[in-house]
């Protein structure tokens, strides 16, 4: 992998750390939050996966480059389900 796709990896990964941060201010003290994750999910699926795929199309990431990153991204949803069940127990 080129190093300005290494550079452009990190700067997703630094926005998905960024939206998940900002998605769990928007967590219910009712403990309902599963309409957080679905945003968040949305978000990488509107946002990140096309420009994901279209690296792999440019043959800038193999196969196997992408769906490790895809496995990180759906990493970062779990996380914030864990985010959120803490926010859940705090109530």
């Amino acid at each position: 992998m080129e190093n300005d796709v290494q550079k452009e990896l990190d700067a997703l990964k630094a926005m998905l750390h960024n939206w998940r941060t900002g998605f769990v201010e928007w967590a219910s003290e009712d403990g309902d939050n599963e309409y957080v994750l679905m945003e968040f999910t949305d978000e990488i699926h509107t946002h990140i996966y096309p420009f994901l795929r279209r690296l792999l199309q440019l043959n800038y990431l193999d196969e196997s480059e992408a769906k490790e990153f895809m496995q990180y991204c759906y990493s970062q949803v779990e996380e914030l389900r864990v985010q959120l069940s803490k926010v859940d127990n705090e109530s």
